[in-house]
């Protein structure tokens, strides 16, 4: 990114505080009023809005605690100033929020589905998602997106009157169009809803709310600039080797600049520059495909041929080729590849070892019970559940107590 465009895309019309009338929502932004509801009816909170119970379920629902030792790149005993799934989900709701206030959309519902993204997620990141997907191919494989949406319709049990966490409407069609419409009837995400599909449609062909599009960006701009800023800390990575980075390169030189003799400073320039950026490009964006669309409705936004809440072509391309270049000096550097396959394994083994019912000390009796009466695929299901809710210090734990040796993930 040319260093005119990094100023023009943190300019004054950005900057700027918004007046007590620009805070009021757009016309076009979620409403909590007008919810389509619930799947299970409730009645109303007097003291929070739908959307502002969604986001309290979701941060009292044992899934999020659980994000706290689940891998994010580096698993949770290499350092503890390395993101966790938790941490990172903290970070995507942060810049949600802010995008979302820029915008007039209901900051509630950005922050809620900000929090929730993540849910599903098995034990050691990408990696055990790999695992698990691979082991569960002649079943339906796996797929962290879908999942989330099962932990928050059935997973969870927390209430007498239902399973899962009764969330609106408007909370299942985000996480379920996180990455965008589901085109796919054969994706994954598109057959976990069967029964809210029932209830009510998900319009799974249609854009999400603009609050999901503002989560699923932020969500981009948190896991861009924090792997960088790991990989720095990690050593994968220098400032010297940042230079020549797409996107981040010359905010790097910006850092170089800075005068600071302290490595520790040094990154957190590159890294918050970085958030800045992309922030600013986002809402600069946004606001002009708001103008260009003047939707009156939230449906308005759904039913646009293309996202409404985006980066600018420019931006766009150069975080992907940011993305390209995190893969091969982060993401697939030996000292990563080496733990992520050792973590494969560990999931792998698991999975086998919990869908062999003979085992009987394999899985807890309740666990048991409910899969005795199931066909092949439900079992398999089932057994996938109970892995993917599993932190990486309890899988850990897990394989050394069911088998002789463990790789060592270090």
């Amino acid at each position: 990114m040319a260093q005119q465009d990094i100023s023009a895309a943190t300019g004054a019309d950005y900057g700027a505080s918004l007046t007590p009338g620009e805070r009021a929502l757009g016309h076009y932004a979620a409403s909590a009023i007008a919810s389509r509801g619930r799947l299970f009816d409730e009645a109303p909170c007097p003291t929070r809005s739908p959307f502002q119970r969604d986001r309290d379920r979701i941060l009292h629902a044992s899934a999020f605690r659980r994000l706290t030792y689940k891998t994010q790149v580096f698993v949770f005993h290499e350092g503890d100033h390395f993101r966790s799934r938790l941490t990172h989900s903290l970070e995507v709701a942060q810049i949600a929020r802010t995008i979302a206030r820029q915008l007039r959309l209901d900051e509630d519902l950005a922050e809620a589905l900000a929090l929730a993204h993540d849910l599903g997620h098995s034990p050691f990141g990408h990696a055990g998602e790999r695992a698990l997907d691979g082991a569960m191919r002649a079943f339906g494989g796996f797929d962290h997106n879908a999942q989330s949406v099962r932990v928050v319709t059935t997973l969870e049990r927390k209430y007498a009157e239902f399973d899962g966490l009764n969330l609106t409407w408007e909370m299942i069609e985000g996480l379920v169009k996180h990455n965008g419409p589901v085109l796919d009837p054969a994706h994954p995400v598109a057959k976990v809803v069967q029964r809210i599909e029932a209830w009510q449609p998900l319009e799974l062909k249609s854009w999400a709310s603009a609050e999901a599009q503002v989560a699923s960006l932020a969500d981009d701009i948190a896991y861009l600039s924090h792997d960088v800023d790991d990989g720095l800390r990690a050593g994968l990575l220098t400032l010297d080797d940042l230079a020549d980075a797409p996107f981040a390169g010359p905010l790097a030189e910006q850092a170089a600049r800075s005068g600071t003799s302290d490595i520790t400073r040094a990154i957190y320039a590159v890294t918050r520059r970085m958030i800045t950026v992309m922030i600013a490009d986002v809402v600069v964006e946004s606001r002009t495909r708001l103008a260009a669309l003047a939707p009156t409705s939230p449906d308005d936004i759904r039913a646009a041929g293309s996202a409404t809440v985006a980066f600018s072509a420019p931006v766009a391309r150069d975080l992907a080729a940011l993305k390209s270049y995190l893969f091969a000096r982060v993401y697939h550097h030996p000292r990563v590849l080496q733990v992520m396959q050792s973590a494969e394994r560990i999931v792998t083994d698991l999975l086998g070892r919990y869908r062999d019912l003979s085992e009987r000390d394999a899985l807890p009796a309740a666990w048991i019970a409910l899969m005795r009466p199931l066909n092949e695929r439900q079992q398999a299901r089932l057994a996938a559940d109970y892995l993917a809710g599993q932190t990486d210090r309890y899988a850990i734990a897990e394989h050394r107590r069911l088998f002789d040796a463990t790789p060592d993930l270090r």
